[in-house]
């Protein structure tokens, strides 16, 4: 297999947070998107940044949970409860990861 054969434009996804916590708390699943494929520098960075520099994976993190337009969800004064922050943080990584 050619590596051009793996290349593709991103395409924006669905992610679910559908734990127990989640549908204890609020009743409902809670979905968002992000995209499928990040810029090299942006996947860089979410790779180098460890627990330890939470601030760091905030700021990236911003990036990368959008609405269904692709339009960032966390900017200016809007941001989600803490709980719900680490679960869509943790789901990012696990499904960039992959």
């Amino acid at each position: 297999m050619k590596l051009s054969q793996l290349t593709a434009k991103p395409q924006l996804i669905e992610i679910t947070l559908d734990d127990e916590i989640v549908m204890k708390e609020y009743g409902e699943p809670i979905t968002f998107h992000t995209y499928d494929r990040q810029p090299l520098d942006l996947f860089m960075k979410l790779a180098q940044s460890n627990e330890t520099n939470s601030v760091a994976v905030i700021e990236i993190v911003k990036d990368l949970i959008l609405d269904e337009n692709g339009n960032k969800l966390l900017s200016g004064e809007n941001m989600l409860p803490s709980k719900i922050l680490i679960k869509a943080i943790n789901k990012i990584t696990s499904i960039l990861g992959n």
